[in-house]
């Protein structure tokens, strides 16, 4: 327990010698009844659900503030994960729009529509989900200030990709509402390496998502190693798909890959100001 004090002390202290300010982790609250009933439902995808222990959603989600009586965006929602988590959860009393990656890439827009197919399979369970786009000039994520709650997991590699983040965080910015949150979840890259600004091996170093948010007028209100993975040293051949879910190098080194497990995240919880 002291060395991981000592750990995340020097992290802050790092963090804070780069001038962008630092507050400290804390461990998330308890979730609520209805938000581990979300999780626990047996109609979830048998995959989404093996990787759980990795990703700690009901956690993550109560650290982010969710309740159920919300108006939510997710950003680029991949093969629905959180959509399956979500839409149950917010069906009866909240709002939740899925904001799906523009068309244009063949890949991406194969993922959309492997989405769409899952969504409709489950209607009934997952309740209504608006549906709008970002990307390629797409940035209406949902109307101006509507939204209590932004999330977005692992995906501002993309934004970063495709030249796009400052507008994507701005589109967060316009759509929630004074003193609504954004919840970022993201491949945590090293510090002592400079960041590429497209992201190539999708890792994004905490420091640079950090002044990417407070460009856009985010101010930090939270951290969480709730995703830390410490065995994850982030110089993979392939970058964060060298290792689970995606093992891109397939059965070469499986073993090894497997052993160290899905990249080492951080978990940050921005807060649009209420004035």
């Amino acid at each position: 327990m002291k060395n991981r004090i000592a750990r995340l002390a020097l992290r802050a202290s790092a963090l804070l010698t780069l001038g962008i300010g630092v507050i400290a982790a804390a461990p998330a609250p308890a979730p609520d009844p209805a938000l581990i009933a979300a999780v626990s439902d047996p109609a979830r995808t048998a995959a989404f659900v093996a990787r759980d222990k990795a990703r700690h959603p009901a956690e993550e989600l109560a650290f982010f503030g969710i309740a159920p009586n919300m108006t939510v965006v997710e950003l680029w929602p991949g093969g629905g994960y959180w959509t399956e988590i979500m839409g149950p959860y917010l069906a009866k009393g909240g709002t939740y729009y899925a904001s799906l990656n523009a068309p244009g890439d063949k890949e991406e827009d194969a993922g959309v529509q492997r989405w769409r197919a899952r969504v409709a399979a489950q209607k009934d369970r997952l309740g209504t989900i608006h549906e709008t786009m970002i990307g390629a000039g797409h940035f209406d994520i949902a109307p101006p200030g509507s939204a209590d709650l932004i999330v977005t997991f692992r995906n501002l590699h993309n934004v970063m990709e495709d030249g796009s983040a400052d507008q994507a965080l701005a589109a967060a910015f316009k759509a929630l509402k004074p003193g609504g949150i954004l919840g970022i979840e993201e491949h945590r890259g090293r510090n002592d390496k400079p960041q590429d600004p497209k992201a190539k091996d999708g890792y994004v170093r905490e420091d640079y998502a950090i002044a990417l948010a407070k460009k856009a007028g985010f101010v930090l209100v939270g951290s969480s190693e709730i995703n830390a993975n410490p065995k994850d040293t982030k110089d993979w051949v392939d970058g964060v798909w060298t290792l689970p879910p995606t093992l891109s190098q397939k059965d070469k080194d499986r073993e090894k890959y497997i052993a160290v497990g899905e990249a080492d995240n951080f978990v940050l919880k921005f807060q649009k100001p209420k004035h």
